[in-house]
């Protein structure tokens, strides 16, 4: 098996313009071919980290009953607590065999996207858990902004093109638990084919057999990150700005081995969204003859309201 391609973040935080010129070459490229890379030399502490997994195998392993006190559905699970089976993935009817919890965007009370976006749910069993995950949430968003910097820069634009958008933009981190599979699935993995929504997605917890990525020949390749790495992927918003430029590549959590079924599987994606009213229209410099516009015209608030829909998470 192939694995993805690998990047240093720290190549591009150099001072030195070769090194610079190189990651933004390496992303750029694995980004229009194969959509996913591994990056090490990000913005989050080891021990950060630690803590992080610490907080929320705790918080999976509350009792059903008290997880489901921080469950809203009226928000469209964009906080708080999602239970198990209840996402599934774009035409499908089969719940994901996962639950999850949601933190969402730091703002100011007085951005003007203060009002758009639902408050942090406090875990009170826990004191510790909402202080790491907000270090975490704000750790994986400076390191997704220097991402898109270098993308910016790739797709020949402003290096700081994407900053206003990203900032304040409506971005989750999801700490996942793949609870142990106690008998056989009926027709549903861990999670199903699906492409994210978001501009770009920042991902823990990618160092075992399971996230795979499908190649332009349809192949299902294993991403398997080191220790210190993590997995980044484009976003259908990020590939319909760029009129499919980049590549929004389809992936799934695959089930474990049977003789593996007993065991949890963690990880924490952090999906990258801009602010609602960006518009996702593609990019001039991205149409040509060989690449007609492919995608109307749409602001992010109105897409991410229809994948919502298409995921079971608001009902229309």
């Amino acid at each position: 098996m192939q694995n993805i391609p690998s990047v240093d973040l720290s190549d591009f935080l150099s001072n030195d313009p070769i090194r610079k010129e190189k990651f933004v070459n390496e992303i750029g490229n694995a980004f229009e071919d194969i959509g996913f890379v591994a990056l090490k030399g990000h913005f989050l502490d080891q021990n950060l980290v630690e803590e992080l997994y610490n907080e929320i195998k705790a918080f999976f392993h509350l009792p059903l009953e008290t997880k489901k006190s921080y469950e809203f559905p009226e928000n469209g699970g964009q906080r708080g607590y999602v239970s198990f089976g209840k996402e599934h993935a774009k035409g499908r009817k089969e719940g994901d065999l996962k639950e999850f919890w949601h933190f969402g965007q730091y703002v100011s009370p007085n951005s003007k996207y203060a009002s758009e976006y639902p408050e942090n749910i406090i875990v009170n069993e826990l004191p510790r858990f909402n202080e790491v995950g907000k270090e975490a949430y704000q750790m994986l968003e400076k390191t997704g902004i220097y991402v898109l910097r270098a993308l910016a820069l790739h797709l020949g634009l402003d290096e700081f093109y994407f900053d206003n958008y990203a900032k304040e933009g409506n971005s989750i981190l999801r700490p996942i638990h793949y609870p142990p599979i106690t008998s056989e699935p009926e027709n549903a993995i861990r999670a199903a084919a699906h492409g994210d929504i978001n501009l770009i997605t920042l991902l823990m917890g990618a160092q075992g057999r399971g996230l795979q990525v499908q190649n332009h020949n349809g192949e299902w390749i294993d991403a398997i990150a080191e220790e210190d790495q993590l997995v980044i992927n484009v976003g259908d918003m990020l590939s319909r700005h760029t009129n499919n430029k980049l590549k929004s590549t389809i992936h799934q959590v695959v089930n474990p081995p049977r003789e593996s079924w007993g065991t949890s599987r963690y990880s924490i994606p952090f999906f990258m969204h801009p602010v609602s009213d960006m518009p996702l229209n593609c990019l001039e410099n991205c149409i040509n003859n060989e690449n007609p516009k492919q995608f109307e015209d749409i602001t992010a608030g109105d897409f991410l309201y229809e994948r919502l829909v298409d995921l079971g998470l608001i009902k229309k």
